[in-house]
């Protein structure tokens, strides 16, 4: 009788490892399984973001394309894409620019002076460039993507 029990024993214990290998197994597979949906799930956010940025930039820029009105200029040391305009014979500046994690964008007379911080916070957005090629064409760069704008005064041929 003694041996019986033993034995039993051995097999409750035998059965209880094995239960409790399948148990650490099933969750070290869920907690690797939710660690790689949230990686996904973070690119896609910042793949999207980038995207929301440049059809933003690109749709801003496509309303105020009137020839001679868009360009790349330096705003307090940022590269900027300033969209120009005149109402009632006033100049007003569009100022669109990364700072600070932040895609902002600034509307002012031409005559007053405003630093980064004074725009309105767009979007979040960890790098956003802007480019302006001889010819008038203007590459933004948002992140890893990036976008091509061809505004009405650009020639889309080099300029000697």
């Amino acid at each position: 009788m003694n041996k019986r029990l033993r034995g039993r024993s051995i097999d409750t214990i035998f059965v209880l490892i094995v239960f409790s290998i399948f148990a650490f197994s099933v969750l070290m597979v869920l907690m690797l399984g939710a660690s790689i949906y949230k990686n996904i799930n973070d690119i896609s956010r910042e793949d999207e973001n980038e995207r929301t940025v440049l059809s933003y930039v690109r749709t801003k820029a496509k309303n105020f394309d009137v020839a001679g009105s868009i360009s790349v200029d330096d705003f307090h040391g940022v590269s900027a894409l300033c969209i120009y305009e005149n109402i009632e014979g006033t100049d007003f500046r569009t100022v669109i620019y990364g700072y600070d994690g932040w895609l902002y964008e600034l509307f002012h007379d031409t005559s007053l002076s405003f630093s980064l911080d004074g725009g309105v916070r767009i979007s979040r957005i960890d790098d956003i460039s802007f480019e302006q090629f001889d010819y008038g064409l203007i590459r933004v760069t948002a992140g890893d993507m990036s976008l091509l704008l061809s505004p009405r005064s650009s020639t889309g041929v080099p300029v000697s």
